[in-house]
């Protein structure tokens, strides 16, 4: 009997081991991605004006890659870092006019981890698609705190939404929050983090902050030291202090992970979406590079990216120079955590051997960014093979060394003729597939249980530029949404020129009493699957409704505002698809 008990006793320990093992062995995975901070903005890179000791302690503590790339908007690099898939291939190429959506075949990062036995967290920007299939709640992520389109004040963004207590999306749902908005992302993260912990799952967390965004709004705390000039050129208070918040919030979220022991264990990276948007802040220091966002030269798509894994036994302290890119950190997050799923035919390639230091180079790669509407041939284009920089500048292709020349000031194209060739060449190649890619349709789809009722956003149509509440305001702009029916049913359509929650009619103004943005709506059309109805709209509506029987399958909306007489004035900014 004793014996028996023995060999009972042994078992349960055994079996208490390996589960500790286990959860041990699975590291948890923090991404910290802030939105429009330049290689140049922080201070242990030199910035002569920056404080940001958070982010310098963390640089000294990680392993720091000096040639790493992303696209030079937002979008785009988000796409691809869910992905590990070129923009153009995964659909996402623009932050609106229906590009800012991957297309749904894509698997995304959280959805590995998800697959993998981790809990799966996101606090703060998606910007990747505000309609069914495409919030982050359905690709993947469990836990999701964030608001609609490129941030807080866009066109999608809830009615009079601020950076102070804003409404935010929890799960789904509108919810009023106290406080800033990036130290809101921060505290839910890590009152997220703590009960993961609670319940001994390890995490994914995902922390897309919606700053140093414009608008230039932030604590007074953190403004005092960047008023005035620096040599001159006028500091940008506003993006400065956005930075020095971000930094107080590292260092909270750093002191939160010692105190609940979940530093060691936890993989942290720290990266930027593009280069600087603030125009000051490249004057005054951009690390050697030209340009900003928005740019093909270095200063657009050239960022910093920190790795830390203590207990990995990463090459901490030290610098990477290797051409890396975006699309690289899924299939390295894969290797390090032993995620299930296949992820060796994604473009990014693992970096985790430069990471431990069994592997000092990368195989040779040539690395190509584009982005944009139209994604012409060269447009918003930049092909990289390890100091080379291929892009066109004045109508014709130029090549830069970036090693000898990181300003990008002479073309060396014709002294160096056969790397302008090869560049050219795999371009060319590239390019046929990835267009083939980028051409195919971005869908939502209306009637699932999933997300019923199902709001259409203007910055998810396929149409002209409306994005911003400049745009709504300004409204005259058309477009229209691809959609998928998913069931034959009875659905209400609802059209508003105004978002639901602001009250306002139709035909009023931005705000009251006054003309601004008033259109002279008197009638509303909608336009779907061979449905084409007219209805009038009275001086007091602040909705047009219709019904109509859908069939399944594949279809276009199109919802028109007309004046009296039945001209076109333009399209409805939100319309609200219910099935019954």
């Amino acid at each position: 009997m004793k014996i028996f008990f023995t060999i009972i006793v042994i078992g349960v320990l055994s079996i208490i081991a390996t589960t500790k093992t286990w959860a041990q062995d699975k590291p948890n995975v923090i991404v910290i991605l802030t939105d429009d901070q330049g290689y140049g903005d922080i201070s242990a890179h030199g910035n002569p004006v920056l404080k940001t000791p958070e982010m310098d302690k963390l640089y000294s503590q990680s392993v720091r890659f000096t040639d790493f790339h992303v696209a030079s908007k937002c979008t785009p690099t988000r796409g691809q870092l869910m992905t590990g898939i070129d923009a153009m291939r995964n659909g996402a190429t623009r932050v609106c006019q229906g590009l800012s959506l991957v297309r749904n075949e894509h698997k995304m990062m959280p959805k590995y981890f998800a697959d993998s036995g981790y809990a799966t967290g996101m606090f703060g920007k998606w910007h990747l698609g505000d309609s069914y299939p495409h919030p982050p709640r359905f690709r993947g992520f469990q836990e999701v705190l964030s608001f609609r389109a490129w941030g807080i004040t866009s066109l999608a963004d809830y009615w009079g939404n601020r950076y102070f207590d804003p409404t935010l999306m929890h799960n789904g749902v509108d919810k009023k929050y106290k406080g800033f908005c990036t130290d809101i992302f921060f505290d839910e993260a890590m009152n997220w983090m703590k009960s993961c912990q609670d319940e001994k799952k390890p995490f994914f967390v995902y922390i897309p902050t919606n700053t140093p965004h414009a608008p230039d709004d932030s604590p007074k705390k953190f403004q005092a030291p960047y008023k005035g000039k620096y040599k001159g050129i006028p500091m940008h208070t506003g993006y400065y202090s956005q930075v020095a918040n971000i930094d107080e919030n590292i260092g909270r979220l750093e002191a939160f992970l010692k105190e609940s022991g979940l530093r060691d264990n936890s993989i942290l990276l720290f990266l930027s979406d593009n280069g600087t948007r603030s125009s000051s802040a490249m004057k005054i220091f951009n690390a050697g590079m030209n340009n900003k966002k928005g740019s093909n030269q270095e200063g657009g798509h050239r960022v910093h990216l920190f790795v830390r894994w203590v207990d990995g036994k990463l090459q901490h302290g030290t610098d990477i120079s290797e051409l890396t890119i975006v699309q690289d950190l899924l299939p390295t997050l894969a290797d390090l955590c032993g995620l299930k799923g296949d992820v060796s035919k994604l473009d990014g390639v693992s970096i985790a051997g430069l990471l431990k230091g069994s592997k000092k180079k990368l195989e040779e790669r040539i690395c190509v960014s584009q982005f944009g509407e139209k994604c012409e041939k060269w447009d918003n284009t930049v092909v990289m093979k390890d100091k080379w920089r291929l892009y066109r500048y004045r109508n014709s292709l130029a090549l830069f060394d970036v090693s000898e020349d990181p300003h990008q000031d002479k073309n060396v194209s014709k002294q160096f003729p056969e790397i302008t060739k090869q560049l050219s060449g795999h371009y060319d190649k590239w390019y046929a597939d990835a267009y083939s890619e980028w051409n195919k349709t971005r869908y939502l789809i209306i009637g699932t249980d999933y997300q019923n009722p199902v709001t259409l956003y203007a910055s998810d149509w396929v149409g002209e530029y409306c994005d911003t509440r400049h745009d709504l305001i300004n409204k005259k702009a058309k477009g229209f949404w691809n959609l998928i029916v998913d069931r034959d049913a009875e659905y209400e359509i609802e059209l508003r020129r105004w978002p639901e929650e602001s009250g306002k009619t139709m035909i009023e103004g931005y705000r009251a009493n006054k003309k601004l943005g008033a259109l002279p709506i008197g009638k509303a059309q909608l336009l779907i699957a061979g449905h084409d109805k007219t209805i009038d709209v009275k001086s007091q509506d602040t909705v047009a409704k219709f019904s109509a029987n859908l069939k399944k399958g594949t279809t276009k909306l199109t919802a028109n505002f007309l004046d009296k007489s039945g001209e076109l004035i333009a399209c409805a900014t939100y319309v609200k698809v219910t099935r019954k």
